[in-house]
C-alpha cells in the first residue's frame, strides 16, 4: 500500500459527495424559501433583495466577521421587519421546508463507501463545503447524500467561517482549524475554480469528474482526476494514516 503524506482529507459536498445539479438546486431553493416567506405574509420582494444582498456581501467581504454576521447585517439593511421575526422563521424553514428540496436526489453509494474506507484507514475527514448556509441545511444535504455528518471532524457553514470558496482565506482558515500544513491535506472536489483554488496554497487535490464544473476551462491534466469509481480505486491503495490530525476547531471565535 502507498503511504501518503495526508493527515486529513477535505471533501466538497455539492457535486462531489452529493450528486446535485446546482442550477436546479438553487432554483428550487429560492422558489421554496420565497413561497415560505409569502405564506407568512411578509414582503417577498424585500426579502429577495435582502437575501441577494446578503449572499453578495458574504462573497465580497474580507473582514474577520463570520459569514453569518455579514449576511444578517446586510440583510437587515434591506428588510424592514423586526430582526427578531426572522431568526425563528429561518430556523423553521431550514428545519422543515428545506428538506423537501432534496426529494428525488439520488445518493451515490460510492461517496459513503469512500468516507468509510478512509475512516477505516484512520484519515480524519473535513466537510469543506461552501459556507453560505446554516448547519441545518448542510445536515439535510448530507442526508440526501446518504452520509452521516458525524463522520466529519469539521464542517464549514456560515456560522463558523469568515470566507468562502475560491478565496485562499477559506482554505487557510481550514488549515488553521485543523492545525495542518498544506502538503498534509488532500482536497476532493468537482469544481475547478472553487475547489482547485486550494492548490495555490500547496494543498493536493483530486477532481471528481462525474459532475465536474469547469467554467474556467482548467486543464485537467494538471490535477489528479477521475470518476468516483476511479477515486475509490485510488484510495483503496492508501496505507493507514500514520500521523492523523488530532484536533479541529469546530466553532468560530468571534462574531
Amino acid at each position: 500500500m502507498t503511504q501518503t503524506p495526508y493527515k486529513a482529507i477535505f471533501f466538497d459536498l455539492d457535486g462531489t459527495l452529493l450528486p446535485l445539479d446546482m442550477d436546479a438546486f438553487m432554483h428550487n431553493y429560492l422558489s421554496s424559501i420565497g413561497r415560505f416567506v409569502a405564506s407568512h405574509g411578509l414582503d417577498v420582494d424585500a426579502f429577495s433583495t435582502g437575501l441577494d444582498s446578503g449572499i453578495r456581501a458574504m462573497a465580497s467581504d474580507d473582514s474577520a466577521k463570520s459569514n453569518a454576521r455579514v449576511f444578517w447585517d446586510t440583510f437587515f439593511d434591506v428588510v424592514p421587519e423586526d430582526p427578531e421575526v426572522w431568526g425563528p422563521l429561518f430556523k423553521q424553514f431550514y428545519d422543515v421546508d428545506f428538506g423537501a428540496i432534496g426529494e428525488g436526489v439520488a445518493a451515490n453509494p460510492l461517496a459513503a463507501e469512500s468516507l468509510s474506507l478512509l475512516q477505516e484507514k484512520g484519515y480524519p475527514l473535513v466537510l469543506a463545503t461552501m459556507p453560505m448556509f446554516p448547519q441545518r441545511a448542510v445536515d439535510w444535504r448530507c442526508e440526501w447524500a446518504g452520509i452521516d455528518p458525524q463522520v466529519f471532524s469539521r464542517i464549514t457553514n456560515f456560522e463558523n467561517s469568515t470566507s468562502i470558496k475560491p478565496k485562499l482565506a477559506y482554505y487557510a482558515e481550514n488549515l488553521k482549524a485543523a492545525n495542518l500544513a498544506p502538503h498534509e491535506v488532500l482536497m476532493v472536489g468537482n469544481n475547478t475554480r472553487e475547489d482547485l483554488a486550494c492548490m495555490e496554497l500547496g494543498i493536493d487535490a483530486y477532481l471528481i469528474t462525474d459532475h465536474v464544473i469547469n467554467h474556467n476551462e482548467y486543464d485537467l491534466a494538471k490535477v489528479k482526476h477521475g470518476s468516483y469509481g476511479d477515486f475509490l480505486d485510488w484510495i483503496e491503495g492508501f496505507g493507514p494514516c500514520v500521523d492523523p490530525a488530532q484536533s479541529f476547531v469546530t466553532e468560530l471565535v468571534g462574531s
